[in-house]
């Protein structure tokens, strides 16, 4: 059966993107890649080598990647990775991939996977939609993570909201059987979005019942993003689904 979001013959990398509004794409990040230390480019050069994954628009062989048959948790737009660093340590079971676009983000969890030694985990510096149409099968992620992405909270953006119909759909489609989905979120707004779009989407059931949320599970540390939401006074939202 073909893939509809994949697209083995492709010669280049397309230029990333999230959605299409007419012909101009529309992306769900901007680049503000802040201040990048000298620590994280020598991460860069010396540990992307070993735990970094070049895009290539093509199919991947996660088994021979990580060198054992195992499930596989991906998380989308780590940031600086703490939560990522967190579940490779407590479960070194699971293979985990990361994807990040900000590039000092990217080298700060390199310094510190390199630390721990982490031979488990592999980090894609681009951008989701296509590592996901383009590099990752249908059925082989054991769990989808999705932090505290932008909320582009102003009525204008919401258009660039990663969870949109389609994506969630791409997201179904590279989930097991079996797969969970965990998105977070401390903006009320995006969470009725959320819910709007994930409950909605076939293949997924929300496992708090419609338009519901669990308490933060303990699989995912308090971050940073969440503590400061917190001290602004926003609720947070953990929506967890079940692959049916």
């Amino acid at each position: 059966m073909t893939d509809p979001f994949s697209s083995p013959g492709a010669k280049a990398p397309p230029k990333p993107f999230t959605a299409t509004e007419g012909h101009r794409p529309v992306r769900s990040f901007v680049l503000r890649q802040g201040r990048f230390t000298e620590a994280q480019q020598r991460a860069f050069d010396q540990a992307w080598p070993q735990l970094g994954l070049d895009y290539t628009g093509q199919p991947r062989d996660f088994d021979a990647i990580f060198g054992r048959q195992a499930k596989r948790v991906l998380e989308i737009g780590f940031g600086n990775g703490e939560a990522l660093r967190f579940a490779s340590q407590q479960d070194p079971s699971r293979d985990y991939i990361g994807i990040e676009v900000h590039a000092p983000g990217v080298g700060r969890l390199l310094n510190a996977l390199e630390a721990d030694g982490a031979q488990h985990v592999r980090l894609y510096h681009y951008d989701a939609v296509e590592v996901l149409q383009n590099e990752v099968a249908a059925g082989s992620l054991d769990e989808i993570r999705i932090y505290f992405p932008d909320p582009w909270h102003k009525k204008r953006h919401n258009k660039r909201r990663l969870i949109q119909p389609e994506f969630a759909k791409l997201l179904v489609s590279r989930l097991a059987p079996d797969g969970r989905l965990h998105a977070a979120t401390d903006w009320q707004d995006y969470a009725e979005q959320m819910w709007d779009v994930l409950d909605a989407t076939p293949g997924l059931r929300n496992r708090a019942g419609a338009r519901g949320h669990v308490e933060r599970p303990a699989w995912r540390p308090q971050t940073h993003f969440e503590t400061r939401g917190q001290n602004l006074g926003h609720g947070v939202w953990d929506l967890v689904y079940d692959r049916c």
